[in-house]
């Protein structure tokens, strides 16, 4: 495919991509809620070279945003998305209203056990039963063979993860590695809402994360914890909103680091008004 084709409806989207698929064509998809950086890029550049078709969606999903502060203020780039989509070669955007996604109103409940309780669950509540009902529709729309997630949002690929069994659905799912600016920084939409002076503060996040890492066999858990509290918080504009250590499967909090495997840890703070979140793996 030559040049980026753009739909905004279901019907045409849904149409041209079986299509594609009826002859014999592997869809790549990434979806995204817009304001694109190279994070994205790189998601979709793994798509392009691991199917035939890359197709994108820009859609900020109401119905996972419990601040609706947050949901107004979060970027919207539509034009120069496009182009960055153009500079990629991407084949398919899907840029849908939410009217178009969401004719009725949503009263699908998805059951996913202790998964979106913690963390961002506990600070968010709602907001992955949003986030799995427009990624259902998205995949039920597109039907695409691979999608990309960015590991940066643990908790929410393991919570897609478990929608995709719970639901028997043909697609698998490709986690891919966090991008990071040179300074260490998880890229996100919302870097682009820090101030200078917040933006020079924020790769005390990486930093402290890696603190973690190289130290864990040092410290108990709460010594670790009341280190991070401390270096976060004693930061001017920054307030810690949780760090956890959690197993990767089950995402329960870690209680010994002595015997464990497969955990992460997880972090989100407050930069002056702007919500981060990053993590690191410790094994």
């Amino acid at each position: 495919m030559e040049k980026l084709k753009i739909f905004n409806t279901v019907k045409d989207t849904s149409e041209f991509l079986t299509k594609q698929s009826s002859d014999g064509r592997t869809i790549g998809f990434v979806p995204t809620m817009g304001a694109l950086h190279e994070g994205h890029l790189e998601l979709m550049r793994r798509a392009k070279l691991e199917n035939d078709i890359l197709v994108c969606s820009i859609f900020v999903n109401p119905i996972q945003f419990n601040n609706k502060e947050d949901l107004k203020k979060y970027p919207r780039t539509l034009e120069d998305d496009i182009r960055k989509l153009e500079s990629i070669a991407c084949d398919v955007l899907f840029a849908p209203s939410a009217q178009e996604m969401y004719p009725e109103k949503e009263k699908t409940v998805y059951d996913f056990g202790n998964l979106d309780k913690v963390m961002e669950g506990q600070h968010r509540p709602g907001h992955f039963n949003g986030v799995a009902i427009v990624v259902k529709k998205l995949f039920d729309i597109i039907q695409p063979d691979k999608a990309y997630f960015g590991e940066k949002d643990f908790q929410q690929l393991v919570i897609i993860q478990t929608l995709v069994k719970q639901q028997n659905l043909s697609v698998e799912i490709v986690p891919c590695p966090i991008v990071r600016e040179k300074d260490g920084l998880a890229m996100s939409s919302r870097n682009k809402r820090l101030s200078p002076e917040e933006r020079k503060l924020a790769p005390i996040i990486f930093k402290t994360l890696q603190f973690v890492k190289n130290n864990f066999h040092k410290f108990s858990i709460e010594e670790i914890n009341k280190h991070v509290v401390s270096e976060i918080n004693s930061n001017p504009g920054m307030k810690l909103e949780y760090f956890e250590i959690v197993d990767k499967k089950t995402l329960s909090p870690i209680t010994n680091l002595i015997g464990s495997k497969d955990s992460i840890a997880c972090i989100a703070l407050f930069l002056g008004k702007v919500r981060l979140i990053d993590n690191i793996a410790i094994f």
